[in-house]
């Protein structure tokens, strides 16, 4: 019987292994591009399409209640000169409210994540003020703090806080036990730990809720202007409607849903900007 024998060089030495070499997928990041503009926009054009159907094609809605899409965008266009102005009101007091949400969230996250008995004191008061229906506060706040800006700053930070302190507390709570161990094995001071591992190793669950707060900015805002002079598009909202042009007061609703989802875009590209390694070492949907 015959034994087959294998090839092999010089002196008997085998041959080299070919190295296996497995197949790299090519970037997508057209495809990626094409897919973040164009889904959004079929879905904005699939909810332009329902709207004028349910209000203008099969008549479901009366028109004063809700206005066909033609007609707010005639409403919009007519009143250009009054809503984007208040749309500048309004941005301006989201973003600054949602600024002062973070500094005073962050903080008081870190505060709760530092010592379970100042979380044992002071979680049952945040849960308790986070559970008060905000639209009863308005007409208070007005008695409390005053006309201007004073009332829409605290309704946008009363409906922002809460996601912000629960999230970086979750996250400062939550680092992964091998980096603790890590900075423990380093001998690294609590300042050290908490700098370059608990902060950092946080920093997703406080983007998370940053991003459930946004939205919950804009809708402090409007509220707060509903009992404020500020003439943002919240108090055009009641001016318009008061009069009997809900037309122009659904132009308004929209703009408020646009600037919402600008901001929204805005912040998830902060996040990827301040957060690189994230999706690299996530699992992709």
């Amino acid at each position: 019987m015959t034994r087959m024998r294998t090839p092999s060089g010089p002196a008997g030495t085998k041959p080299p292994a070919v190295a296996a070499t497995t197949p790299t997928t090519p970037p997508r990041t057209s495809e990626w591009r094409a897919g973040a503009v164009g889904l959004p926009l079929l879905g904005l054009l699939i909810a332009l399409a329902v709207w004028w159907l349910v209000t203008a094609g099969l008549e479901l809605v009366h028109p004063a209640s809700l206005p066909p899409p033609q007609d707010v965008w005639a409403a919009l266009s007519g009143t250009a000169d009054v809503l984007l102005p208040a749309l500048g009101v309004t941005t301006s007091m989201t973003l600054l409210g949602f600024l002062l949400s973070t500094v005073a969230g962050v903080l008081i996250g870190m505060a709760l994540a530092a010592s379970r008995r100042v979380e044992r004191m002071f979680a049952p008061l945040l849960v308790a003020v986070n559970a008060v229906p905000k639209i009863a506060l308005g007409p208070l706040l007005v008695v409390s703090v005053g006309w201007g800006e004073k009332p829409i700053l605290t309704m946008v930070f009363l409906l922002c806080f809460f996601p912000i302190v629960l999230s970086t507390a979750t996250g400062l709570t939550t680092t992964p036990a091998d980096l603790a161990e890590l900075a423990r094995s380093l001998n690294a001071s609590w300042w050290q730990a908490f700098r370059k591992v608990r902060f950092p190793a946080a920093l997703p669950q406080i983007f998370v809720g940053l991003k459930v707060a946004m939205p919950l900015a804009a809708i402090g805002a409007v509220i707060g202007e509903f009992y404020s002079d500020k003439p943002g598009l919240g108090y055009q909202i009641l001016q318009y409607n008061g009069i009997g042009d809900t037309a122009t007061a659904w132009a308004a609703i929209v703009l408020i849903a646009l600037m919402s989802i600008v901001l929204y875009a805005a912040l998830s590209l902060v996040e990827r900007l301040a957060l690189p390694w994230l999706r690299a070492t996530t699992s992709a949907r």
